[in-house]
């Protein structure tokens, strides 16, 4: 008895091992031969089964198992390969997308599937313009082609989601259409079927102009259907890899970094999320991860990037949303200037490969201050002139007792001359004034007009002849022109005209059309300074270095309060600029902590403090932290400006209103009392739903 047990085991021993070798084997062949296999396979585990007894195994017994599976395998294979297809599956396998069909399939049959743009009977004969993602195709339902089944084409209506197959054939010259890619081509239908129907739309995805933003957010999976929506999609998602290309090819490694965070002070609010199972305690969602790529470098990453999601609890405009996508970069070991010149190439190649257009590098550079003085903007768009000229010496030899005081009061007077502003009337010059004073703070608008005999208005009475002839000479202005000028607290007048240069050159058609003009602003000052109090804050943040012949100035923080307005210190900080919007920013990184204990000292940021927002960081900064640099690029305003829609809501597939909320999701809502218990969280106002 002891003899057969032991055989019996060294047999079941020898029939598991062949049954494993048998299960693996298929995964190894090609899918022609796969049934042959699994037939032999399987024949040689039953042999083997039988010889040992075990076939006769109680189901779930260890010899039987590989069986089953081989048993599976071979029907499966056998249902693909045997099995006939219904029309329907046939014909979806059979599909071709919309934008692979041309004249060279003509006398070919093909099969299509889509959504119905437009419906047309002719009587007899029905034509349907039929969308998928790749374009449009127009088929043609004949009576006399498909008989008995018009009736049902007849039924077809606006985005119904129909499949059909049919004759290719070249349409008559009289009836191409130069519109479409595919409007020389057509399609006989033979057969048809309607895959689904809808209901009527809310608005025409052909004629969708007449549709308000909030209606096409709020039926955003019918806006999706648009055209502009899906190159929007398209070209977006060809944006990122071909970041990722680039990238990869240049041995940066993509490291996700976390969404659940501490809250630190970066500029804006944040959006805090209760912890539940620490009562009382909040994570952040991050405005970027400006700390974790920081570490990343101490931990010897080198060169990082991720496409990452950021959050910002912010007033939102046509350029900014809560959620946003940016693309963030880290490289150690690296100056300002080699990060920007690997970020040249960078973009001159995706710019070329998704957008077919040529950067010629590298980029021309500016200074922060130059940007102020010229453009009034620290991302100043330079498709067009129109630069801000100081007429202060000017200004303080006139009779003109405002712009005299402003000067003396330590002010600035400065000039935005507008080529043929003059046909400008006096109620478009009443609501600019309305506009920069409620915006920007402006106390007023003075102007003049170039006119035949020279600048005219209402104060040009206190310039004498010749006071007037040297301000048109030294602003450029001539006979059609007006000049605009500026005065008060030198912030107010660059805000006022360097807002006030863009939106005349928009309203004039002075901006050409088609042109794009990159610049790099570099020599940002560390520091501004909160006008009433003189507190200092970060102008880009905490963590951003100084020069290095700089640092020194760092360690007086009564004369640098004292000098910062006129003799700021200046960050090895750099903003990408395209067409008077910034695409990019970002800068060397403090890596010595002395350097970072300085900075947050003058931020008035205790020890204290800093150990409890920033102590993780602090404390990696100990540990041999390497030079590092890094910059982070904002992919939605990137998309709004290249493909020249007039908000990122148009490149987003589920974007957030100028309220904040998402029209189709309904969102944010109330939640139950239940959860808010859960959380520990009491509102001053009890929530509507309840569990």
């Amino acid at each position: 008895m002891a003899s057969k047990k032991k055989s019996t085991t060294v047999s079941k021993k020898a029939a598991r091992k062949t049954a494993q070798k048998a299960v693996q084997k298929p995964n190894t062949s090609k899918v022609a031969g796969q049934k042959a296999t699994v037939a032999v396979t399987k024949k040689a585990v039953l042999k083997k089964t039988s010889r040992s007894g075990a076939a006769s195994a109680t189901p779930g017994s260890a010899a039987l198992k590989p069986v089953a599976a081989v048993q599976a395998l071979e029907t499966r294979f056998t249902q693909r390969t045997q099995l006939p297809e219904d029309w329907q599956a046939a014909s979806l396998r059979a599909r071709f997308a919309h934008n692979s069909l041309g004249e060279h399939l003509a006398g070919q049959r093909v099969t299509v599937a889509g959504w119905v743009l437009r419906y047309r009977d002719q009587g007899g004969c029905i034509f349907i313009d039929l969308r998928d993602r790749t374009g449009i195709i127009q088929l043609m339902f004949d009576s006399s082609v498909i008989k008995d089944h018009f009736g049902a084409a007849e039924s077809i209506r606006s985005e119904f989601v129909i499949l059909a197959a049919g004759l290719l054939r070249k349409r008559s010259a009289e009836n191409i259409n130069p519109r479409l890619k595919n409007g020389s081509i057509e399609i006989l239908v033979d057969r048809f079927e309607i895959l689904n129907q809808s209901a009527t739309p809310p608005f025409g995805l052909d004629e969708y102009q007449d549709a308000g933003e909030d209606i096409r957010l709020r039926y955003r999976y019918l806006d999706l259907r648009r055209q502009e929506m899906r190159e929007a999609l398209f070209k977006r998602s060809q944006l990122n890899m071909a970041i990722r290309r680039f990238l990869e090819a240049r041995g940066f490694i993509e490291i996700e970094t976390p969404v659940l965070n501490k809250s630190t002070p970066e500029g804006a609010r944040d959006f805090l999320v209760p912890a539940r199972m620490s009562p009382g305690e909040f994570f952040a969602l991050p405005q970027s991860p400006q700390l974790f790529k920081q570490i990343l470098m101490v931990g010897g990453m080198e060169k990082y990037f991720q496409i990452v999601k950021c959050f910002r609890d912010e007033d939102l405009r046509a350029d900014r949303q809560p959620e946003f996508t940016q693309l963030d970069l880290e490289m150690s070991f690296v100056n300002a200037e080699l990060l920007m010149e690997s970020m040249e190439a960078l973009w001159a190649q995706v710019f070329e490969e998704v957008f077919h257009f040529e950067l010629s590098l590298p980029l021309p550079r500016m200074s922060y201050r130059d940007a102020m003085e010229l453009y009034g903007k620290d991302a100043p768009d330079l498709r067009f002139g129109m630069q801000l000229v100081d007429v202060a010496a000017l200004a303080v030899e006139s009779d003109f007792k405002v712009f005299k005081d402003v000067i003396h009061q330590g002010g600035r007077v400065k000039v935005l001359p507008v080529p043929g502003g003059a046909t400008l009337s006096r109620k478009d010059i009443d609501d600019l004034t309305e506009w920069v004073g409620r915006d920007f703070g402006a106390r007023g608008l003075a102007w003049m007009k170039h006119e035949q005999e020279g600048l005219k208005s209402v104060i040009s009475k206190f310039f004498t002849s010749d006071q007037l002839a040297e301000l048109a000479r030294q602003c450029g202005s001539q006979e059609g022109d007006i000049l605009f000028f500026g005065a008060g607290r030198e912030d107010i007048v660059h805000a006022t005209l360097g807002n006030l240069r863009v939106h005349l050159a928009e309203k004039l058609g002075l901006i050409p059309a088609d042109s794009w003009a990159p610049v790099w602003i570099t020599d940002f000052p560390m520091f501004e300074s909160d006008p009433k109090t003189g507190q200092l804050y970060s102008m880009h943040h905490p963590f951003t270095a100084p020069r290095r012949d700089q640092e020194e100035r760092l360690k007086d923080l009564d004369a640098l309060k004292n000098s910062n307005h006129k003799d700021p210190v200046l960050a090895q900080a750099y903003d990408l600029v395209l067409n008077g919007n910034e695409i990019g920013g970002g800068s060397v990184r403090i890596h010595k902590p002395d350097v970072q204990q300085d900075v947050f000292r003058i931020l008035g940021i205790s020890d204290a403090e800093a150990t409890s927002k920033f102590g993780f960081f602090l404390n990696a900064l100990q540990y041999g932290a390497p030079p590092h640099a890094g910059i982070a690029f904002g992919l939605d305003r990137i998309m709004m400006i290249l493909l020249k829609r007039d908000s990122i809501r148009e490149v987003i597939a589920f974007p957030k209103t100028q309220k904040g909320q998402c029209l189709m999701s309904e969102t944010p809502s109330t939640v139950s009392r239940t959860q808010l218990n859960e959380l520990g969280i009491q509102l001053r106002q009890a929530p509507t739903t309840e569990s």
